[in-house]
């Protein structure tokens, strides 16, 4: 399978400390790329990735899959403490939602 970086999930954020504009990737987060502007931050990530994928690609080693081609059940198991459980149930209670209701409405709420 063949796979461009293109498909990668890609992120541009400013940095404080350096000066500059930071290329993230998600799959490679050990990958990062720094420029003045953000469009040459992202461009500079992408050929960061581009030239990490061909080198995985020629030795034949594991190349991530980039996140957006994955399929996701929209379940996942998330541990609390026992008082973090009981104030979640009584909250949930209290609403008239089920805990899975409660905690989707949360966590959906804390979406950038």
């Amino acid at each position: 399978m063949t796979l461009t970086n293109d498909r990668y999930t890609y992120r541009i954020t400013w940095s404080e400390e350096d000066g500059e504009y930071v290329g993230l990737c998600a799959e490679f987060p050990s990958l990062s790329w720094l420029a003045l502007d953000p469009e040459s931050a992202l461009q500079g990530i992408r050929q960061v990735v581009a030239d990490i994928v061909k080198d995985l690609q020629e030795n034949a080693e594991y190349i991530p899959e980039p996140l957006a081609a994955k399929t996701y059940s929209g379940r996942f198991m998330v541990r609390v403490p026992p008082d973090l459980h009981r104030r979640l149930v009584i909250e949930a209670a209290e609403a008239g939602i089920s805990l899975n209701r409660l905690a989707a409405d949360k966590l959906s709420r804390s979406q950038p």
